[in-house]
């Protein structure tokens, strides 16, 4: 009696031993590792090319593209630094001194980061109006930041509202 749920155990076994489940990933059509090479394949977050850009015109097409203006505060000798995308592990593109100001255009969902748009800084004897980042007026929809300023994002907890 024993015998025969074992032979019939047997051939599912040995079907089992014949499947190629290492080349499963790239026979998955939804998959992001369809098809990709293993090693082009991120093994973390940080080495990802992750980037969100910021975006403008959130307040609607009468008002600003940007509605708020903030300055650094408390950056430390290493400045507050401005990311690619808004949390920690994102790339650093560059960071910004204490007291500089930033167009605050949007905000992360959990409030902890803002979209900014940093005018460059100004040297001394320049004239006030500097370079114009297009964003103190309005735009007709929601868009990416694509003009001649830096964009980014940067922790919430150290900028103070200064307008807006």
């Amino acid at each position: 009696m024993r015998a025969v749920p074992a032979l019939l155990i047997l051939p599912l076994l040995v079907l089992a031993g014949c499947s190629r489940s290492s080349d499963v990933y790239e026979e998955l059509p939804n998959s992001s590792l369809a098809g990709a090479p293993r090693e082009e394949v991120p093994e973390s977050r940080m080495d990802a090319p992750i980037a969100r850009p910021v975006t403008i015109g959130e307040d609607g097409s009468r008002m600003d593209a940007c509605g708020g203006l903030g300055q650094v505060t408390r950056a430390g000798s290493g400045g507050l630094p401005l990311r690619a995308a808004p949390f920690d592990d994102a790339k650093a593109m560059t960071s910004l001194a204490e007291g500089q100001r930033a167009f605050i255009c949007t905000r992360s969902l959990d409030q902890k980061w803002l979209g900014v748009v940093v005018p460059p800084a100004r040297l001394p004897g320049e004239p006030a109006e500097g370079v114009d980042c297009g964003v103190t007026s309005p735009v007709d929809r929601k868009q990416p930041y694509s003009g001649p300023c830096s964009s980014g994002w940067i922790a919430s907890a150290y900028v103070r509202s200064i307008a807006g």
